[in-house]
């Protein structure tokens, strides 16, 4: 029986071919100028800054200082530099004006929503309300709450003075009474002690008369 042979895969080198990159759109390359006119214009910004502190420099330095040269140097750079940057700018103000002009580059953005809710003047309104009617509202009841917290102050000493009258009322009372008692037992101790020397004095004259 007849066999196909098997077609075998060459053995040369394999060439990958890239996937075809998809065109940019026209707003993509308008946003793109855009970004570089802004990172170019901080670039000029910057050199300008290091332009200024070199210059000023420059004029702490007298005319024949050893110093002098190497700032003037580098101060001629650096204007190389902005100019270079100037002319770039230039040509990115170029570019974005064409890319401007294609249909689609430029994307208006949406107007914003309509705010929600009461207008601000509500709310100013509302303040000056609150202002001229809620406070002097709040200030006066605040007034009355300390009046009546002061008047419960004052009343309390005079209650503590009431009852420390009443104890010392009270104690004077016992004290009397506590007196008096004394004095009926040294009367009554006193009898006895009389009652005995007179039966001691009866006893020895019946012994005497005996």
């Amino acid at each position: 029986m007849f066999q196909v042979p098997t077609p075998t895969p060459p053995t040369g080198p394999v060439i990958a071919v890239a996937p075809p990159r998809a065109t940019p759109s026209a707003s993509a390359i308008y946003q793109g100028f855009r970004a570089q006119q802004r990172e170019l214009t901080n670039q000029l910004d910057d050199l300008d800054g290091t332009r200024r502190e070199i210059q000023a420099q420059i004029d702490q330095l007298d005319a024949g200082d050893a110093g002098r040269k190497p700032l003037e140097n580098r101060l001629a750079d650096v204007d190389t530099r902005i100019k270079a940057v100037d002319g770039m700018l230039a040509a990115n103000a170029t570019q974005l004006a064409q890319a401007a002009a294609i249909p689609g580059a430029v994307v208006e953005q949406p107007p914003p929503m309509p705010r929600q809710g009461p207008p601000e003047e509500a709310w100013v309104l509302g303040g000056i309300f609150l202002i001229v009617a809620v406070f002097p509202l709040s200030v006066a009841m605040a007034r009355r709450i300390w009046r009546r917290s002061a008047a419960a102050v004052a009343s309390l000493p005079r209650d503590i003075a009431d009852r420390l009258q009443r104890m010392e009322q009270a104690i004077e009372a016992t004290a009397v009474e506590v007196e008096r008692i004394g004095e009926g037992q040294r009367f009554i101790t006193r009898l006895f002690t009389e009652a005995e020397k007179v039966k001691a004095i009866g006893g020895k004259s019946a012994e005497r008369n005996s």
